[in-house]
């Protein structure tokens, strides 16, 4: 018999890294270079599926996606919005400097309010710079918290480029936690 777990993952960012776009490229294998801001928060719905340990069942882990607006005026609400998350996408724009500067703080505000979830951070629009500078990039960008944060992956939901990975990291994570 299969079960179904359902759990709240949570995208956190800057406006404008791609937050949304990722999203549509895990959830719908769709990417729209058309920029729409979003407004409070959308929540989409990703089921995966892991074989049990015991190899006698099916495990399904419905991720309930919740991509949260990057407006820092809307900073006050957003530690609501991460209640009872199991995890973050943390992501940043490759291309906008300020919006990895900020990783760290995203980071700690997810902990803070979920201090055991875990977090995935995504280095979005890796196609806009050349492999060693994103070789760089992953070299600089060193996290204290490694039980919490799980792993930094270049990605490019224009390309497709490891979106499957930080989603699926994320739940195995979880789901080996669960």
């Amino acid at each position: 018999m299969d079960s179904i777990i359902s759990k709240k993952i949570c995208m956190l960012g800057d406006f404008s890294v791609g937050k949304t776009s990722l999203i549509r490229r895990f959830v719908e294998r769709q990417f729209s270079d058309k920029y729409l801001s979003t407004v409070g928060v959308k929540i989409s719905r990703k089921t995966v599926e892991f074989q049990a340990a015991d190899q006698q069942k099916q495990l399904k882990l419905q991720m309930l996606i919740w991509d949260l607006e990057g407006n820092t005026k809307f900073k006050a609400v957003t530690p609501m919005y991460m209640q009872g998350a199991s995890g973050a996408v943390i992501v940043a724009d490759v291309s906008r400097q300020v919006t990895l500067d900020h990783i760290v703080d995203h980071v700690q505000s997810f902990l803070g309010v979920n201090p055991k979830g875990f977090a995935i951070i995504a280095l979005n629009k890796a196609d806009l710079l050349v492999k060693e500078e994103v070789v760089k990039l992953l070299e600089s960008i060193a996290l204290t918290d490694q039980q919490r944060v799980l792993a930094t992956y270049p990605t490019s939901a224009k390309l497709g480029s490891n979106v499957d990975a930080i989603f699926h990291k994320l739940a195995y994570r979880i789901m080996a936690s669960t």
